[in-house]
């Protein structure tokens, strides 16, 4: 630009202060606005109001009812003041660019140059001044909403807590990072903003009034250069600023093989970081010199050579040390580093303490491998969770407008003395099972409101005919948890709003007859509704029967937001929470536990992972009921809160659990009392607290590589793992979920609830190469939390190679196939091949595939479930069988304890409830590497129909094996035409077989 000054010309063509010429103008009336319009645009403005109004008053009813209001007028007022702080900052740069350069433009004459401009200056001064003030507003307004979402930044950075250990790079506390660099950051780009916006304003502003002239030869004013000069000086400052502070920030980059700080950044990077900051303070100072020296000259050469700067120290000369000094020494002069990115990996995922033990394995199973480890044999949890939902609804359900989720839970409860696994539901309601004659808003709000009870079974016990052993069942009843309160108001499958208190509500159906019990809600939960309050929910769910029907009275009470889930997330913004919740009867109420964990991505070189892929696996991706956490990216986990959502009043109850985590007091510290102490924890809630299953998931797909703690070894990756697939969900890459059971670890002299997992070496072998497994007890009934809590034990196999589950799983199914004996599995084999042929036919079910460290080996257990192919709805998975291996033997047999002692080769050590109550019949001892089949039909109850049916079936199915034998055989030889006519003679056995087998069980009963 030049640096010459534009001088007014001759007279003045303005005829006032504002800057435009007068002109004469027809008088014309603007047209009158019909009444109606008018209306309109009030109404629907007024509208929008009340929406809003109601919305906001309902959110603090809401607080309120929770006893959590600190926690709202926390949130809003400091998402007021950054966005009242941010907004009013930007709107203040945009006026004053704006005002700066109107005040300071040049008066003249129009001229050539600029008469092009003159045309635009017309059409805008007639709203100037109205743009003057509307601009700055509508800016500032989006600036304002965004400084609001960094209202937990904020104030994480006003109430740090010291995390005691400093990084290596910079020997700052690692508070630094977590607390400080995430606010300093968003301040640094958000003053960036500011003043480019200010910049670009301003210049346009300037080039619109003449301030600058774009022509043969750019020229500006000398007011327009001191305005623009000054704002950019201040924008190139804050650049110097973000130079140094992007020192820091490479503590958490990730590159190709860790996070954090490598050899280049550390001796390239940073150093020129450094200069690239210096480098911009003077050229700030250049910009400032525009002022004396009224040229651009200097502040252009300031930005060229910091340009030249930014290319060749801060991106050729690192890429030079990359290439031609780390890459041909890369592995010694990276081990530094990569221990450093495995030592805060470890430590922010706080696995950092795993007791990590070599694991000589056997594939041999000898006779006393049971007896030695007999301990862990009556842990061995049978019954699945993910299996057995419907189970518990054809049996427990009672009515349809009854469910349970389709994934159900796994707890500990002290059953005749004992410490029992158990398997456990809520009783919910399904207004979708409600007839569709009877859905109406008044029955959908009003009459079926909850849901009623629990069904709990044992883990390891199965009836003799394949059904869960309750111990917690009926509607009406008392079992063996006592009495409590059954009714689930607030649950996972809650209906959007309920209101009552006021009005007889549906309870459960009659057991004595065909009627129904009805109750009135009693409890405190939810908000009391009067007239006023009434409008704003009718407001705000658009439902003109809050103020309409008679059920909706004074004395009603409104529940909503009445998910566990979301009612702790609400109160708790700041919690990232498990994917599931889990009921537990404690002193006479249901509880719903959930695990919270304080996150963040900001510990300096911890390996960053996305918490929605970690805790992916088959079991999210197929179940509904239970979900991988939310998304995001974090390198830093803590399971810093249990929560508890009363099942009937709703109340919410944040217990701190991790005494020691920096995030976790920080929080404590914003939100005071709304966090009870772990002293709180009484012992009856203490015994069903467990260890996180999404916890565990995100540290075993950490510990995929990082179980590797030599550096050196770290960097080829050969030792690097690999969760295996999920081995019953064929056809898909789903990942094996863990498993919580009860066992002893090779140091334990008695089991404890544990949650389980397994690892193979990557590529492509069907090997295990470690076992993992963490203290599940949180405690007991004393109330103090149990030392070995979150205790994890990884065992690395050494010595024989173990199967892996997909291979072992293979060979359970083929194993009864490869037999001629007419066992067990061959009458699972055959009734699977019914299933393909009949609609009556019975399909074969693999449960979860349990795998525990026994006799210096690996034993995997899977429980076989069969179930009835009918058109009828009275079908569900019976528990039928049960496979073992150990090594390349594999027992089936119709209860675990004989399938063990088959194994074994009678070991005489008893599952005690394991399978059924009857004691197991021990079969002849295999040779290793057999498969060992037990010599009992399976247990379940008889077919009716008489034994004239039962030796048609038994005659059928003899058939049809020898048909398929007959085939294989062929097939075998290549000899297809008799192939041919034993598939024939297949069907016809089969076909026999389903006319003889019983219509309502299925066909093939182990």
């Amino acid at each position: 630009m030049s640096d010459s000054n534009f001088g007014p010309p001759p007279g003045n063509f303005n005829d006032d202060d504002s800057g435009a010429p007068r002109r004469a103008e027809t008088a014309t009336l603007p047209p009158t606005r019909r009444p109606f319009v008018t209306a309109l645009v009030v109404a629907a403005a007024l509208l929008v109001v009340i929406a809003i109004a109601a919305q906001f008053w309902t959110e603090v009813l809401w607080y309120q009812s929770v006893s959590f209001s600190g926690v709202f007028t926390t949130q809003l007022v400091t998402k007021l003041l950054l966005g009242i702080v941010g907004g009013l900052l930007t709107a203040a740069m945009v006026w004053s660019s704006i005002h700066i350069a109107f005040r300071s433009r040049p008066i003249y004459a129009p001229s050539p140059e600029t008469q092009a401009m003159e045309h635009y200056r017309q059409l805008v001064e007639p709203m100037r001044r109205t743009a003057t003030v509307a601009a700055p507003l509508a800016v500032g307004l989006f600036a304002g909403l965004s400084a609001a979402t960094q209202w937990d930044t904020f104030l994480l950075w006003r109430n740090s807590n010291p995390f005691g250990t400093t990084d290596p790079e910079f020997n700052l506390d690692i508070s630094f990072f977590v607390f400080d660099l995430p606010w300093i950051n968003f301040v640094v780009a958000f003053l960036t903003m500011i003043l480019v916006i200010g910049f670009i304003t301003a210049a346009f502003t300037h080039y619109l009034y003449g301030g600058i002239v774009a022509g043969n030869k750019m020229r500006s004013t000398h007011a327009a250069r001191v305005h623009l000069s000054g704002i950019a000086a201040a924008l190139v400052l804050v650049r110097a600023v973000a130079f140094w502070v992007d020192r820091y920030n490479l503590a958490t980059a990730e590159s190709t093989k860790i996070t954090g700080i490598q050899y280049t950044e550390s001796h390239a990077i940073i150093p020129t970081k450094g200069i690239l900051a210096v480098a911009a303070v003077m050229c700030a100072i250049m910009f400032l010199t525009t002022i004396w020296t009224r040229s651009w000259r200097l502040p252009l050469v300031g930005v060229a050579v910091l340009a030249v700067i930014v290319v060749a120290v801060g991106g050729i000369y690192p890429a030079l040390v990359q290439s031609l000094k780390v890459r041909p020494s890369e592995k010694s002069l990276e081990v530094p580093y990569i221990q450093r990115n495995i030592d805060a990996t470890r430590a922010a995922y706080g696995f950092d303490q795993i007791d990590v033990k070599p694991y000589d394995t056997k594939s041999v199973a000898t006779q006393n491998a049971l007896r030695d480890d007999a301990a862990t044999v009556p842990g061995i949890r049978l019954i699945d969770p993910n299996v057995v939902s419907p189970t518990f609804k054809q049996l427990e359900a009672s009515k349809g407008y009854y469910q349970f989720a389709d994934v159900l839970d796994v707890d500990r409860y002290q059953i005749d003395g004992r410490n029992q696994d158990t398997v456990i539901a809520a009783r919910e309601l399904d207004l979708s099972g409600v007839p569709d004659g009877q859905r109406n808003w008044l029955n959908d709000h009003t009459v079926y409101t909850h849901g009623y009870g629990v069904v709990a079974a044992k883990g390891n016990t199965r009836t003799s005919d394949g059904r869960p052993s309750f111990f917690e069942s009926q509607i009406g009843t008392d079992g063996a948890l006592g009495k409590y309160e059954p009714r689930i108001y607030f649950g996972e499958s809650s209906p959007e709003y309920s209101i009552v208190g006021a009005n007889k509500e549906f309870d459960y159906p009659d057991p004595q007859g065909t009627g129904q019990i009805n109750y009135t809600y009693k409890g405190t939960g939810g908000v009391p509704l009067d007239a006023a309050k009434r409008l704003a929910y009718a407001v705000k769910y658009r439902e003109i029967n809050f103020l309409l029907s008679d059920q909706v009275s004074d004395g009603s009470r409104i529940l909503d937001h009445r998910t566990p889930r979301d009612r702790v997330q609400r109160v708790a913004p700041w919690l990232t929470l498990d994917g599931n919740a889990y009921p537990a009867v404690v002193d006479g109420r249901v509880l719903w536990v959930l695990d919270g964990y304080t996150t963040s991505s900001n510990y300096p070189y911890s390996e960053t992972t996305t918490l929605d892929a970690a805790t992916e696996d088959a079991v999210t991706s197929t179940r509904n009921s239970v979900r991988a956490v939310q998304a995001g990216q974090v390198n830093y986990v803590r399971n810093s809160v249990k929560a508890t959502v009363d099942a009937y009043d709703g109340t919410v109850t944040l217990y701190q659990w991790d005494e020691k985590d920096p995030v976790l007091k920080a929080w404590m510290a914003i939100f005071p009392d709304s966090v009870k102490p772990l002293s709180a924890i009484k012992g009856s809630l203490m015994s069903h607290l467990r260890y996180p299953e999404d916890l565990f998931k995100v540290q075993r797909t950490l510990l995929e590589k990082y179980h590797d703690r030599d550096a050196a070894s770290f960097y080829g990756g050969q030792n690097f793992w690999r969760v295996p697939d999920d081995p019953t969900q064929s056809g898909s890459d789903f990942l094996q979920p863990p498993y919580y059971l009860s066992l002893a670890m090779p140091d334990q002299s008695s089991p404890a609830f544990s949650l389980t997992s397994t690892f193979m070496p990557t590529g492509d072998r069907n090997v295990l190469s470690g076992f993992l497994a963490v203290d599940g007890d949180a405690g007991s009934e004393s109330g103090k939390k149990s030392p070995n809590y979150g205790k994890m034990r990884l065992l690395e196999t050494t010595g024989g190679s173990v199967n892996g589950p997909g291979q072992v799983y293979n060979d359970m199914r083929t194993s009864a196939v490869t037999s001629n004996d007419a066992s067990l599995g061959r009458q699972l084999t055959l009734a699977q091949f019914i299933s393909t042929t009949s609609s009556t036919g019975a399909s074969v079910i693999f449960g979860n595939q349990l795998t525990l460290p026994v006799g210096n080996g690996l034993l995997y257990v899977q429980p076989i479930y069969v179930q009835a192919r009918s058109s009828g709805s009275g079908t569900y998975p019976r528990l039928s069988a049960v496979a073992v291996a150990f090594g390349d033997k594999i027992a089936w047999a119709g209860s675990l304890d004989a399938a063990l002692n088959d194994l074994f080769g009678g070991s005489g050590v008893q599952a005690g409830d394991n399978g059924t109550s009857t004691p197991p019949t021990s079969t002849p001892t295999q040779t290793p590497g057999s498969t060992a089949m037990p010599s009992q039909p399976p247990t379940g109850t008889p077919p009716p129909g008489g034994a004239q049916d039962a030796a048609a079936l038994s005659k059928a199915l003899r058939d049809a094996e020898a048909a398929y034998a007959e085939g294989e055989a062929a097939l075998k030889k290549g000899d297809f035409a008799a192939y041919g006519q034993a598939q024939t003679r297949l069907k016809d056995a089969l076909k026999r077989a389903v006319e003889a087998s019983p219509k309502s069980t299925p066909t093939a009963r182990p």
